[in-house]
Formats: structure tokens, C-alpha cells, sequence
């Protein structure tokens, strides 16, 4: 049963402890798996070094553009995970279930200040909710990040599916 959809989103993440904001608004694929699974598949808008192009930006031809960031995240009523693929320097992918120490998992490239390797962090899950039917319209994930005994904030990260 894969049907797909071609769709806006605006994907944000906060944290509420500290000053940590992000957000991207792109056109997404989503993909439904089965009745309560779905894949949601986008590329953040094209970067210029760490510039983000717009109509309005003037930049030179010097900086080459940065390769654009995939974004895939894999989301149930019970279970979320997000994986991000950049071919220059990070990737990442984190998994939720509510109530459950899930993983956070950073793996950094060679060129990026000599060192090539994976840090790995524990996310413990305080809410998971996704919402409309028969597509999501939207999920909500509150967590807490650990680094071994050390908490690293409490984030919030939101997804809307514009229908």
C-alpha cells in the first residue's frame, strides 16, 4: 500500500531551556507505508556556504553552493525516527518512542576539523503525538537529551503537513 504525496512542510525544532531555533519550510514527499506508517522525505532549501539563498540574497559567484541537506523521517502514532544525510560534513539520526530512552546518533566526516567518527547521545521521549486522518497533518515530539549523566536540554520538535 505506498501512496505517495507531494506537500509543504514546516519542520521546527526548539528547545525550551535554551536559545536553540530552527526551522524549514520545503515541499515533501510523503509516503504512506500502511494504515499508521508514513515516510516524510524533503531537502532543505539550498545553502551558500552558511547563508540560506532566498530571491532577495545577493551573493558572489566566489562561495560555492553547499549541497542540499535530505531530510527523511519515518513516523507513526507510536514511533518516530529522522534521519538527515549531508554528503560534506554531519549526518544524524534520532529515534522516539514515548516513555523510552531512544538514540541520538551524530556522525561527522574527516574534513570537518580532522576528526571522522560518531557521537552517540540518549533522547528520552516525554511526548509523542501525531495527529490527522487518514495523512498526518501534524506531530509533536517533547524530549530530553543526555549526554551519559548530563541532561542537554529538553527540545521540541514540530512538524506541520500542509493538505
Amino acid at each position: 500500500m505506498l501512496t505517495h504525496h507531494r506537500l509543504p512542510v514546516c519542520l521546527s525544532l526548539i528547545s525550551t531551556d535554551l536559545p536553540i531555533w530552527s526551522a524549514i519550510e520545503s515541499a515533501a514527499t510523503l509516503y504512506q507505508k500502511d494504515r499508521e506508517r508514513f515516510h516524510l522525505l524533503l531537502t532543505e532549501p539550498t545553502l551558500h556556504g552558511d547563508i540560506l539563498l532566498s530571491a532577495a540574497t545577493d551573493v558572489s559567484s566566489s562561495s560555492p553552493p553547499v549541497s542540499p541537506r535530505l531530510l527523511w523521517l519515518e513516523i507513526s502514532p507510536y514511533r518516530a525516527v529522522m534521519t538527515m544525510q549531508h554528503n560534506h560534513r554531519l549526518n544524524y539520526r534520532h529515534l522516539w518512542e514515548q516513555g523510552v530512552y531512544g538514540f541520538s546518533r551524530y556522525w561527522l566526516r574527516e574534513d570537518l576539523m580532522g576528526w571522522n567518527g560518531q557521537m552517540r547521545l540518549r533522547n528520552f521521549t516525554r511526548s509523542l503525538q501525531m495527529t490527522g486522518h487518514p495523512l498526518p497533518h501534524h506531530l509533536r515530539v517533547e524530549y530530553e537529551l543526555w549526554s551519559e549523566k548530563v541532561q542537554m536540554g529538553h527540545y521540541v520538535l514540530n512538524v506541520e503537513i500542509h493538505h
